[in-house]
């Protein structure tokens, strides 16, 4: 049994999926819109016998009252991680908040940012 760096929770299971997503992003290349990345993983997970669910509707709830908007993430892997795929110029700080919201709201403690947008794969970790 592998003892877990508490800087990098679920290193594991990020690194199984940022390898998954180096290898969408090395056949697409960039400049797809984020469905297409999102499909792509899809197939990549599948192949690579990952467990995940896509667009995973998660409730928002203020002072025990159930608001009427909720979120979805777009993936969470291994039942452990949340998954948001952008393809823009750059993850912005707002993409940030964003994930550690989501973070929040899910039973998840890690969230990885992954984003197609640029020639490099962009990789952010999120901890909450």
């Amino acid at each position: 049994m592998a003892i877990e760096d508490a800087s990098f929770p679920l290193k594991t299971e990020t690194n199984m999926i940022i390898n998954a997503a180096i290898d969408v992003h090395r056949h697409l290349g960039c400049g797809f819109f984020e469905i297409v990345y999102k499909d792509a993983l899809c197939i990549e997970l599948e192949r690579r016998g990952y467990h995940y669910e896509r667009e995973k509707y998660y409730p928002i709830y203020y002072k025990s009252i159930l608001l009427p908007h909720s979120f979805y993430a777009d993936f969470i892997i291994f039942d452990s991680v949340i998954l948001e795929v952008k393809s823009k110029s750059a993850v912005a700080n707002e993409d940030l908040a964003q994930a550690m919201n989501y973070l929040k709201c899910s039973s998840c403690k890690v969230g990885l940012i992954l984003n197609f947008g640029k020639p490099t794969l962009e990789i952010k970790r999120v901890i909450l």
